[in-house]
């Protein structure tokens, strides 16, 4: 092994193989394309909750809701992680209501 860090992967002598790898890398690309947009829905919505801001907590977690939701449909994350993580962002975004 070289002094690079990770070991240089083979390639695929089936076809098969090689296309599958192609496949893993659009698949793993756009996974975490939709990871990254589920994880700033989420930071955005706990930001404005921090930041005592209702009317921009509130609008900002309806847009959440159906980022987490289409997420957790295509199997990114399981559906109760989603279901968990609307949960208490849901229940912060009241809590700032029911404060002001």
């Amino acid at each position: 092994m070289a002094t690079g860090g990770k070991p240089k992967k083979k390639n695929p002598r089936l076809a098969s193989g090689r296309k599958r790898v192609r496949q893993d890398l659009k698949i793993n690309a756009a996974n975490t394309s939709l990871r990254s947009k589920y994880r700033t829905a989420v930071k955005n919505v706990e930001k404005a909750v921090a930041a005592g801001d209702k009317t921009k907590a509130s609008e900002l977690f309806a847009k959440a809701q159906s980022i987490v939701d289409s997420v957790a449909d295509k199997g990114i994350f399981h559906k109760n992680k989603a279901a968990r993580d609307k949960s208490r962002l849901s229940a912060k975004v009241k809590a700032l209501a029911l404060a002001a």
